[in-house]
């Protein structure tokens, strides 16, 4: 009498576990596509956050030298540094050219000012009498890629923000 024995019953188990090189391989692929595609707008993001900094920092200038000419009852002035290859900065200086205090913003950040009429200019004056200069401020990144933003100082010292404006 003859038995047959099922011999799938015998099969030693694979001694090797894990990935295999194909496996790693088109893991890899799939992660380089995805990084791809999300790297341009993380970038973008970045240089639009820094726009977005540096307005805020602007902005909160611009209410401080507005305040302390009032508190103090004297001319307050904004000046507005680049600084070229160096962060930029914005003093904020008393009646008497004292310092009252400095911010600084990205070195990828450039602010351009404008008065009423057009003419570049680097600084702003607020008054005691709840009066300022009047200024466009725009906000640009050296990527080009952000979105600029503008800040607009009326005669009676309003302090508005709007996305928009030309970097050059």
């Amino acid at each position: 009498m003859k038995t047959f024995v099922n011999k799938s019953l015998y099969r030693q188990p694979k001694s090797s576990s894990g990935f295999t090189l194909i496996e790693l391989m088109v893991t890899i692929a799939v992660l380089a596509i995805i990084v791809s595609i999300a790297a341009p707008n993380i970038s973008n993001q970045l240089a639009n956050q820094r726009v977005k900094s540096t307005t805020a920092t602007l902005q909160n200038a611009l209410k401080e030298a507005k305040v302390e000419s009032v508190i103090r009852r004297q001319d307050v002035e904004v000046t507005i540094n680049n600084n070229g290859t160096a962060a930029g900065s914005i003093v904020i200086t008393g009646g008497n050219s004292l310092n009252i205090t400095t911010y600084s913003y990205s070195v990828k950040s450039t602010v351009k000012a404008v008065d009423g009429g057009g003419v570049a200019v680097t600084n702003i004056k607020f008054k005691p009498s709840k009066t300022a200069d009047t200024r466009t401020f725009t906000i640009c990144d050296s990527t080009q890629t952000a979105s600029p933003r503008q800040i607009t100082v009326s005669r009676v010292a309003n302090i508005t923000t709007n996305l928009g404006g030309t970097c050059p």
